[in-house]
């Protein structure tokens, strides 16, 4: 079953926010249904008919929403810039900021850190890696062809979260000159044909 933010109703916001709280609180393998329904106010039956298949949906349905969030949030960074070097940079600068700053995250790395390194390695990369390429590809896509956005957005996706993983003394993400100096060479080397100054009309 696919799930969007955007047309999720008010009830399922609401037994999402309560499985993120829930899972905040003791740790994702700890938290049941039972305590999701109560937490949210509602029955577990109305639980189980909007998310059929109980925890492994819902818990799909949280992770679905989380990076729809993260991913705008991403794509409204790379709105107020004029050409690739800016746009990849500062895309990449707010998603290590915001992968450093997220307290769900911080949370579950140090409850279930099992279950959040597969969600951003093995098990959850593949989705990851789509998320970013159906919200980036538009404004990527203004400045270099499809097949090489996709190849930028792909490698730069693989880069950020390995460094958040495992932080460099050398390189910081976060940093917007350290990102810079760093992302340049690589960029130069996914796009080599000379980039275009402003997004095509």
């Amino acid at each position: 079953m696919a799930f969007s933010a955007t047309t999720l109703s008010s009830t399922e916001g609401r037994i999402l926010d309560a499985a993120k709280s829930c899972c905040e609180r003791w740790g994702f393998a700890k938290v049941t249904i039972e305590d999701i329904a109560l937490e949210s106010g509602v029955s577990r039956a109305t639980l189980y008919r909007l998310f059929p298949g109980g925890k492994d949906v819902l818990f799909d349905a949280l992770r679905v929403r989380e990076l729809e969030e993260f991913f705008a949030l991403l794509a409204s960074q790379g709105e107020t810039t004029d050409n690739l070097e800016d746009l990849l940079v500062a895309t990449v600068v707010a998603a290590t900021t915001e992968l450093r700053a997220g307290e769900h995250l911080a949370l579950m790395m140090a409850s279930e850190p099992g279950e959040a390194l597969s969600q951003l390695t093995v098990a959850g990369l593949p989705r990851i890696i789509r998320m970013a390429t159906v919200t980036l590809t538009p404004l990527v896509g203004s400045y270099v062809p499809p097949k090489t956005a996709t190849r930028l957005i792909d490698v730069l996706a693989r880069l950020t979260i390995s460094y958040f993983l495992a932080p460099s003394d050398d390189v910081d993400l976060g940093d917007e000159s350290s990102a810079r100096a760093f992302l340049r060479p690589v960029i130069a080397v996914l796009a080599p044909s000379p980039a275009v100054s402003s997004p095509s009309p």
